[in-house]
């Protein structure tokens, strides 16, 4: 039976809010079963429960919280017509745009896309707000569509070699340049270790498209080994990510990326990770042990890490009002713009830089002050280790200096220059840190605004104010070199010189870093309790 938090700081609130008790055990649980051999039943029956306990109540209609509750409820649920239409007759934030929005990326996940289109439809036809946020992830949403029927007509028309198109700019994710990519060196993938391609299609007793439904506890067999499944872990459009048990043994803990069509791009771009990232700094970019390629579906093998998300991080204060601490958002800026000086330097362009794709690691041993700077001894094992790599761009196969075209259709990470049509390179994941940092000081995407400088230009900025107890100067800086890229600087040391800006300053007093000592302690308590 579950039992609500009886949490000491929850309970003097629960009477002014009684719903944040529910938030905090449905929390607990799901981080229970994410960090354990838990069946996930807690879950569902706190979420059944809460909604029960206050659907008719008319102080959480309009709630976000409890609008979240109901998409974990559908989540679970083998209709979401049904759950959806008693969201409706419950008037559960009719007028928000993030219940269309969400429900319509559910649908399109589902492949249902006409359903997904009306539902985008349905809202704005009631106006839900903020209504350009949901009118512009219809646009984007028919700009996805419109790239599946491009990409299928390109499949079937276009014989030609896109490397040698008379264009200045290659779409780097077209599938035709990928696939073309894969053709030319597939010689080279066909000896990299971990690869193992089939001409046949996947024939396991347990078939893959079941996993959609119900996965836990199945076992898949994929290569000669036994895989039991223990949850999602993570889903998309094309792909799923299941946390499983190597021949039912829980010491063994990987991650499958099940993909259909089969998708080998992943593995080559995390086999050149091997080779060209230093060994330093390879534990923060992910690790790939095997691609298994049928005929139908793709299966990578991966590391699993069990410590969450840089996204629930930001989450866990979002439920309870609260925002991530300015220290905190200094070091997970300090690691992210590292990791992308040590990406970029490797030639390699992640693509799809956000907080779902960046997991958070912990050391094993305790933390001292003195490694902090260098970032050595159990600071190596602290940080952030960056997956899913669907998106990656290696530069070394295209000329020189390339500039890409193309739009990764990931509503409020679009950089500057994708907004504007233009060409752009490195930006794709400069502007995505810079969209994570504004999460992680303000709980919410960055919207920027185009102001008038003082020489006759023009730059961007974020459009909502820095507190005035923050670090205004180091953040202002940030923000306006990465979001008003120039051509004429070096890109890669334009990233040092911010990256030591903020380690000039966590090093200024030694309270600093031990302030952030304590803070990683009480998140990892936090995120990782069972």
């Amino acid at each position: 039976m579950a039992v609500l938090s009886r949490d000491p700081a929850v309970s003097s609130s629960s009477i002014d809010d009684p719903l944040l008790p529910w938030l905090w055990s449905i929390k607990k649980a799901v981080d229970a079963f994410s960090s354990s051999n838990h069946d996930g039943s807690e879950i569902d029956e706190l979420v059944s429960g809460c909604i029960r306990t206050f659907k008719s109540n008319d102080r959480y209609r309009n709630d976000v919280r409890f609008l979240k509750i109901w998409f974990l409820y559908m989540d679970a649920s083998p209709d979401s017509e049904s759950v959806f239409r008693e969201m409706e007759q419950n008037k559960i934030c009719t007028y928000n745009s993030l219940l269309y929005e969400t429900y319509a990326l559910f649908l399109e996940a589902k492949g249902k896309l006409t359903d997904a289109l009306m539902v985008y439809q349905l809202g704005i036809s009631r106006n839900a707000k903020p209504l350009e946020r949901l009118k512009k992830a219809q646009a984007l949403f028919s700009d996805r569509m419109s790239e599946i029927v491009h990409a299928c007509s390109l499949e079937k028309t276009s014989n030609r070699d896109p490397l040698e198109l008379d264009e200045r700019f290659i779409n780097p994710w077209s599938t035709s340049v990928i696939k073309d990519l894969l053709q030319k060196m597939h010689s080279q993938i066909s000896k990299y270790n971990g690869y193992h391609p089939s001409t046949k299609a996947y024939s396991g007793k347990v078939p893959l498209s079941s996993l959609q439904k119900s996965a836990r506890n199945k076992v898949v067999e994929i290569g000669g080994k036994k895989y039991q499944i223990k949850g999602c872990a993570g889903q998309g459009g094309f792909a799923q990510v299941f946390k499983a048990y190597v021949n039912s043994n829980p010491d063994d803990v990987v991650a499958l990326k099940i993909q259909k069509p089969a998708f080998e791009w992943e593995f080559y771009i995390y086999r050149q990770l091997d080779k060209r990232i230093p060994d330093k700094e390879r534990s923060s970019f992910g690790f790939a042990h095997r691609l298994h390629l049928y005929a139908d579906y793709s299966i990578l093998v991966c590391d699993y890490i069990s410590h969450g998300t840089l996204q629930d991080a930001i989450n866990s204060n979002v439920v309870t009002g609260g925002f991530m601490e300015e220290i905190l958002c200094i070091y997970y800026t300090i690691e992210m713009l590292s990791m992308l000086e040590t990406l970029h330097s490797a030639g390699i362009i992640h693509g799809d830089f956000k907080p779902d794709n960046l997991l958070i690691r912990y050391a094993r041993d305790e933390l001292t002050e003195d490694d902090f700077r260098d970032h050595t001894g159990p600071w190596l094992d602290q940080g952030l280790c960056l997956v899913d790599w669907g998106r990656g761009i290696d530069i070394n196969l295209f000329p020189q200096g390339m500039k890409f075209k193309g739009d990764s259709r990931t509503s409020g990470f679009r950089c500057v220059e994708m907004q504007e049509s233009k060409p752009w390179a490195f930006q794709v994941d400069t502007y995505g840190l810079c969209v994570i940092v504004h999460m992680m000081l303000h709980n919410s995407y960055m919207e920027i605004e185009k102001r008038a400088s003082p020489d006759g230009g023009y730059f961007y900025k974020p459009k909502s104010p820095f507190k005035r107890y923050w670090q205004i100067n180091l953040w202002e800086n940030l923000f306006r070199k990465l979001l008003n890229f120039d051509p004429n600087i070096d890109h890669l040391m334009l990233l040092k010189n911010l990256r030591t800006s903020f380690q000039d300053y966590m090093c200024s007093s030694p309270q600093l870093v031990k302030k952030l000592k304590q803070l990683l302690v009480k998140q990892r308590t936090s995120l990782c309790s069972s």
